[in-house]
This record gives structure tokens, sequence and C-alpha cells, in this order.
């Protein structure tokens, strides 16, 4: 069993933590805000992110990073990913070369167009960096509802290492050396359950989400394989796996807050109300200006990009898709 550090106190890795101590391992959080910290050491809940779920009495939380990391053989990177090159920065003189980090958060980083794993080898180049993906809501997970998720690492050893660690009989994890199509899978899924939940804010049907859904995923893959990443990947469960897991789901916040905007909400109304991170309203303008850079057409994205950002109607911009020229798939 090793000692397992989690960045970040928000839904995904706290389930994760919860997971891991519970079958074995000695798990800390840090924490950016002392209330965090105090909830799950005092009450050893998080009621703002997982609410109802009782948290092991061993799993303890920090504000202080050195803390987080001491002892620490892997580190689990849980920020949202508008934070991850700032708190990779902040953590980079404590870590340890070799350690190894998982990367949770599914996005892109904006302005740089580059993928957080990249991202954070840019900050710690000194550690071994690998990529957990897969159709998996922290609520589940926390739940210990039976999940299976995937593991990339351009190092198989480094996967492995990590598959053997976290894998138990309610979260099984298969290794992936893909880690482009990974991640880009994992980005641009969060996109195509914005567009599947403004399909339903609409009012519109199963035949037009399982249009977008499949429609997405040829998106996904297009841009995936122009960037490096293999086609199969996108047919897996960082792929597909994840995309219908976010599409169809009132857990996923893409869908819930695809869905308010179909309703009418403002963009600023909708993130309000969601009230966490909705990573597809963080990821769309990358993805936008990373089919530019690759010449790549993804007509879904750019019509939630013009949607969100560009006061574009919502029905001109399915209008705009149903009548586009016609074409072989």
């Amino acid at each position: 069993m090793k000692q397992i550090a989690v960045i970040g106190s928000g839904s995904w890795g706290t389930a994760l933590a919860i997971m891991l101590t519970k079958y074995g391992h000695t798990v800390k959080i840090w924490a950016r805000r002392q209330d965090a910290v105090d909830e799950i050491n005092e009450k050893h809940t998080l009621q703002r992110y997982l609410p109802g779920i009782i948290l092991p009495k061993s799993l303890t939380a920090t504000v202080d990073r050195a803390a987080v990391l001491e002892g620490a053989e892997i580190v689990i990177s849980a920020v949202p990913s508008r934070a991850v090159r700032q708190t990779m920065t902040d953590f980079a003189p404590l870590l340890r070369s070799g350690t190894i980090i998982v990367n949770v958060a599914k996005g892109l980083e904006d302005g740089s167009l580059l993928r957080l794993s990249q991202v954070i080898h840019e900050c710690v180049p000194q550690c071994k960096v690998c990529v957990l993906s897969g159709p998996s809501h922290a609520e589940e997970v926390a739940k210990e509802i039976p999940t299976t998720c995937l593991i990339a690492s351009e190092d198989e050893e480094v996967a492995k290492m990590v598959q053997s660690e976290f894998m138990n009989p309610r979260f099984r994890l298969y290794t992936n050396t893909d880690v482009i199509g990974v991640e880009i899978g994992a980005a641009l899924k969060n996109i195509i359950a914005l567009a599947a939940g403004i399909n339903d804010g609409l009012g519109y049907g199963d035949n037009s989400k399982a249009a977008l859904m499949t429609r997405g995923i040829a998106e996904m893959k297009r841009l995936g394989i122009a960037m490096g990443g293999k086609a199969e990947t996108f047919a897996g469960l960082s792929g597909i796996g994840d995309l219908i897991v976010t599409c169809t789901s009132m857990h996923s916040r893409n869908r819930r807050a695809g869905i308010l905007l179909g309703q009418g909400k403002s963009l600023q109304e909708t993130l309000d109300s969601i009230q966490m991170v909705v990573e597809g309203v963080n990821t769309v303008q990358t993805a936008s200006h990373l089919a530019e850079k690759y010449h790549v057409d993804l007509p879904i994205t750019q019509a939630i990009n013009d949607v969100l950002f560009h006061g574009k109607n919502m029905n001109d911009a399915v209008l705009e898709l149903m009548t586009r020229d016609g074409k072989s798939e």
C-alpha cells in the first residue's frame, strides 16, 4: 500500500481519496480553503461536493503543501484545468524527482493550447506524469458503485504501477499508452455533453441527442488523430465510454449546464446555478483554436462556441448544423 497525496478537495479528488483510503492506502488531501480542511477533519463530510457521503476518519486534509506531500509516492492532481499550471508551479519545489503524478482533470489549457499532462510536464519536469480518465462520476465512485476507467502514460510501467495500486473490486483500471487520444477525448466530450444538455433544454428528443453523440465522437476522433492520437482510443473508455455517461446523466455538470442554457438561462446564470466548475465551458474556445491550428472541422464544437461566446441563437445554430452540405459518413 502507498502513501498518496490528493491535490484538490473537489468532488472527484475527494471521491478517489475515499476509495483509496477504504482499500488500505494512506491518503491526505490538500485543500485551498481552511473551511474545507476543517469539515473533512472534524465532520468527515464534504457536503458542497459530495452531499450525504461520510468520509473515512483516517482520511485527513491540510492547507500545508509540504505536509500533504510528506512521504507521498503518488500524487493525484485534481484541480480544475484552469488551475493546473499555477497549482503545479506552487508545488514544484516540493516534489521529489521520480514522483508519479496522476492527473484526473479533463480539459485543455487556454492560450497555450496544451493538454494538461503537457502543462504538468512543463511545471514539474522531474516527475512522471500519467492520466486517469473514463466514465466516472465522483458521486458513484464515492458510493463504491462499480466503475471502470483507464490510466494512460507513455511509460507503460508507470501506468501498470498505478493500475496495480488503484484497482480494487469496485474500481477497475485498464492501461493505455495513447496519452494524446485519452486527453483529447476527455476534454472534448464535455463540449458534446453541453450540446446534449442544450438539446434536452430545447425540448428536442432522443434522435437529435443520438446524432449529437455520434457526430461528437467523430469530432473527438478527428482532432485527436490530427494531433497524433490513435483512432481506436476513441472507441474505448475515454472516448465513447466517457461521452455516453457525460451526455446522459444528471450527475454531469456539463449536461446540466446545457439544459439550463437550452431553457434560456444566460451563461452566467447557468454557472451561478451549477456552482461548480463546468469544464466544457472552459474548453470550448481552446478546442476551437486547436481546430484552426490543425485544420480540422469541428462543427458541433464551433456551434457551441458561437452560442456561448458570440451571441448566436441556439435554434439558428441547430439549423446551420442540419443544413450543412451533404457528406458521406
